[in-house]
């Protein structure tokens, strides 16, 4: 087995991570939005988009670790470098946009402080 083997590997590996994460994500989410829904507690809606919104975002820097150990240590060629950026570019945006979408502001702005702690 030679090393760009072992890379490859470890790259598929954590790729496999990265969609079981999503996929666990899923389920789990479902799981627990159907059992507050079948309890009537609210918002049930709003629960289910943060908890598979985090899942998504877990499973895509996975997916981009996979990524980059597979492009850069196996085959560091200026065009597998190129397509790296463009996929790195991509799911960097999804995971701003996911952000966003999840906490109402974008991952460098501060966190609203709770009335209780102003003052």
């Amino acid at each position: 087995m030679h090393y760009n083997d072992v890379i490859e590997d470890v790259g598929r590996v954590i790729d496999a991570i990265g969609v079981a994460v999503i996929v666990v994500g899923i389920v789990v989410a479902a799981v627990v939005v159907w059992r507050r829904a079948l309890a009537r507690r609210e918002p049930v809606y709003n629960d289910f988009r943060h908890r598979l919104g985090r899942a998504i975002l877990l499973g895509l820097e996975l997916l981009v670790a996979g990524d980059i150990i597979r492009t850069v240590a196996a085959t560091p060629t200026l065009k597998s470098v190129g397509v790296l950026a463009g996929i790195v570019a991509i799911r960097t945006f999804l995971s701003f946009s996911l952000e966003v979408e999840i906490s109402g502001r974008w991952p460098w702005q501060k966190a609203a402080r709770p009335d209780s702690e102003v003052g």
